[in-house]
């Protein structure tokens, strides 16, 4: 069969990922929110383009390492201006510079392709075991060039507050994906929590787009660090009941009154989903003109440095 009649037969097949969401969500009894509909159009549109890489040729690891580069040059561009404000969007005093958009525009990129090259390798039937790896192993490899570029800044410009922000969110990017990896080797599934890596990088993009990458830094020192728990503490408690033959809990809220509060367990594509998601974009956009603290200027933005005497 020629590559374009491969295309066309896998353009129908739904999308692993994609597919899996959408289970989890019609599991919960859930309405599809607004992200359900936005995620849809974006894996229409991903899947045309991928059937169009195909027909060129183009191979998923390709892309894969194309996309790496790109978070590498995100990586730089916030290694010389993490801490800038972007021009059009300026609350308080403080650097100002156009960095912060070059690290949007390179994650904008790297993105696309982390997209694509899953999609590439399913419809071109060119899925492999050493491209999962690869794949996987380059997303740890981006996700280290984004936030090392961050500290890098801060180093340079002496805020060890923000330098730690930056590595203790490393940190917990790495723990949140190895916990998954390792801990299926027990268990069918432990994808619990909201800070997974699409959720990151887009927080990150979204910093950038707005010059609050200081900001970000915050959210995913504290907030990702209760999904690495949540994740450590699921396993625990799968393992537990797999070993007593016990039903394995939920990945998603449980069944009592307080359980179904916590809005960041609903699946991603459910209201509650969207709810979370909306208020961090809004912490994103705003708390740092609320607080300017937040964007890693003025004396009280380097409060570990001032506890540790610098």
């Amino acid at each position: 069969m020629a590559k374009h009649e491969r295309a066309r037969a896998f353009a129908a097949q739904p999308d692993p990922p994609a597919a899996k969401d959408f289970a989890r969500l019609r599991a919960s009894g859930q309405a599809a929110g607004v992200s359900r509909a936005i995620g849809g159009g974006f894996v229409a549109a991903r899947n045309a383009l991928a059937g169009r890489l195909v027909r060129l040729g183009v191979a998923p690891n390709h892309l894969t390492f194309f996309g790496f580069l790109m978070t590498v040059g995100a990586g730089y561009c916030l290694a010389r201006g993490a801490s800038q404000q972007v021009p059009y969007f300026v609350g308080a005093a403080g650097p100002i510079g156009w960095w912060p958009l070059a690290a949007a525009g390179f994650l904008i990129l790297g993105g696309a392709s982390d997209m694509l090259d899953g999609a590439v390798a399913r419809l071109g039937r060119q899925n492999t075991a050493f491209g999962a790896i690869f794949d996987s192993v380059l997303d740890r490899c981006s996700d280290m060039a984004m936030f090392l570029g961050c500290a890098a800044h801060f180093a340079w410009h002496g805020n060890l507050t923000y330098q730690t922000l930056a590595v203790v969110a490393l940190a917990n990017a790495i723990i949140i994906s190895y916990t998954k990896a390792r801990a299926e080797n027990l268990i069918p599934d432990c994808s619990p929590g909201y800070w997974t890596r699409p959720e990151r990088v887009a927080a990150m993009l979204i910093g950038c787009l707005v010059g609050h990458v200081p900001a970000v830094l915050w959210q995913l020192a504290i907030l990702s660090a209760l999904t690495a728990w949540r994740r450590v503490w699921f396993t625990w408690r799968a393992t537990a009941a797999q070993a007593a033959g016990r039903p394995l809990p939920p990945t998603g809220p449980g069944s009592g009154r307080w359980s179904r509060l916590l809005l960041w367990r609903y699946p991603r594509g459910s209201i509650p989903y969207d709810l979370v998601t909306g208020l961090n974009i809004a912490y994103i956009i705003f708390a740092a003109r609320l607080w300017p603290q937040l964007l890693a200027t003025g004396d009280a933005a380097d409060p570990l440095g001032r506890w540790l005497g610098r």
